[in-house]
């Protein structure tokens, strides 16, 4: 481990590129400390914390939305819309075409998913200013009160002031994949979340250890840091297992076989963010028509059917992680598409025929694995809420002590992949100095 951190930072370019991602975070994180004039950020803190999609989306733009900065919806646009792109090409013959046609065809379908940043960050900047905006003293400053009739000209001008943070975010990520280390749309929600951790460990510190200290209390605040650590390291095998299919090819000895790699969750934490996503759009709307519990049935009903922490809503939203999860899997591993491959290669899975017979192993394979993979997730999902619940945390706590969740997901696997990177490149200048 040492031996190849000491190979790492001796490493001039690595060094290099590792200083200029930093340096692009650092920009970022200021640009969550910038708000938008004219928003009174101290009561739209108040309403983010009371709503499941919001807090997620907070955690995703690193604060941004609780500051409600010009980064107010950081790089989630250029997320939900990548993922809205991948899968059109599944309808849109001429997407197929382009992702088929290699690094040509990566351009271009980069480029639709640009355009389409743009659009839903617009979309999405509206709804949200307007939905907060429908009880104008949760978004405005007390100064603007007064001008009724001008308020849809402040909304929209605030909705094109975060488009274009989300255009800058856009553009810092593609900074880092071209120049620095990683991905940089996962590098910015990475740094966006692990810039909350302290946040938790304050507001876990404040809870327990604060001016009621007991023994009980300290017990407990160690209990939760146990779970924490406990968590991630699960965390770390899964992300980090693979099953290896076996392959044959026709023309080598059995000796010489490979093996076709899947992950365990190949379907990532795309399951859970659709899920709370679909789960959280009724709950938002009900909350900007400002309906409550208790003096709405209908308002009650939503909320007992898509509330995850409810006994309908828990079950609800376990099956909508299981089904993304499948339906994710088996479109971005698909087993007729490595069939065919298979047979142009002259390969086979030992023990089965070619054609057919190897598409239903690869199904049956897939399957298994997707199954172990959406349990996997489904417990991840729910531990937070688990935790919330036993330990009685309040939703502002609850938001700010996240013990497993989707974002430790996204961390412990970018964390992986990108030491994966900076692992590889480091071996590649080796090879480079060797044949020079």
């Amino acid at each position: 481990m040492f031996e190849k951190l000491k190979k790492i930072l001796s490493n001039k370019e690595i060094l290099q590129k590792i200083i200029f991602t930093f340096a692009i975070l650092l920009v970022f994180k200021i640009g969550t400390y910038i708000p938008i004039p004219l928003v009174s950020t101290t009561s739209i803190r108040g309403t983010i914390a009371g709503n499941d999609f919001l807090t997620v989306l907070n955690a995703f733009s690193g604060g941004g939305l609780s500051n409600f900065s010009i980064l107010a919806l950081g790089i989630s646009p250029y997320i939900t819309s990548s993922i809205i792109v991948q899968m059109l090409q599944m309808l849109i013959p001429k997407l197929k075409e382009w992702s088929e046609q290699g690094e040509v065809g990566k351009v271009k379908i980069g480029r639709v998913t640009r355009y389409v940043t743009i659009v839903l960050a617009m979309v999405q900047a509206l709804v949200l200013i307007f939905g907060l905006g429908a009880q104008p003293e949760n978004i405005l400053v007390d100064s603007l009160i007064q001008y009724k009739n001008y308020y849809w000209a402040f909304y929209i001008y605030m909705a094109v002031v975060i488009t274009a943070g989300s255009a800058f975010t856009m553009w810092l990520a593609d900074l880092i994949t071209r120049h620095g280390i990683g991905n940089g749309s996962s590098m910015i929600i990475s740094a966006g979340i692990i810039s909350s951790i302290p946040g938790m460990f304050s507001t876990l510190g404040n809870k327990y250890l604060g001016a009621n200290i007991t023994g009980l209390n300290v017990f407990l605040y160690i209990l939760v840091v146990v779970l924490y650590i406990g968590m991630i390291l699960a965390v770390v095998f899964f992300e980090g297992a693979v099953r290896k299919i076996p392959v044959q090819y026709a023309n080598r000895q059995a000796s010489q076989g490979s093996d076709i790699p899947v992950k365990l969750n190949s379907a990532n934490v795309i399951p859970v963010i659709f899920a709370s996503t679909l789960m959280s759009i009724p709950l938002t709307i009900i909350g900007i028509m400002g309906l409550t519990t208790s003096g709405s049935t209908a308002a009650f009903w939503v909320n007992e059917v898509f509330s995850n922490s409810k006994p309908i809503g828990c079950i609800l939203y376990i099956i909508l992680i299981v089904f993304f999860s499948f339906f994710y899997s088996f479109m971005t591993v698909d087993p007729d598409k490595i069939s065919d491959n298979l047979d142009k290669q002259g390969a086979f899975i030992p023990g089965y025929r070619p054609g057919e017979d190897t598409k239903i192993q690869l199904s049956r394979m897939l399957f298994r694995i997707t199954l172990i993979g959406a349990t996997y997730l489904v417990i991840i999902a729910l531990v937070p809420i688990i935790v919330s619940a036993s330990f009685g945390f309040t939703s502002s706590e609850a938001s700010s002590i996240t013990i497993g969740g989707t974002s430790l997901i996204i961390v412990v696997g970018v964390a992986i992949e990108t030491f994966r990177q900076i692992e590889t490149a480091s071996e590649t200048k080796d090879y480079k100095g060797f044949l020079d």
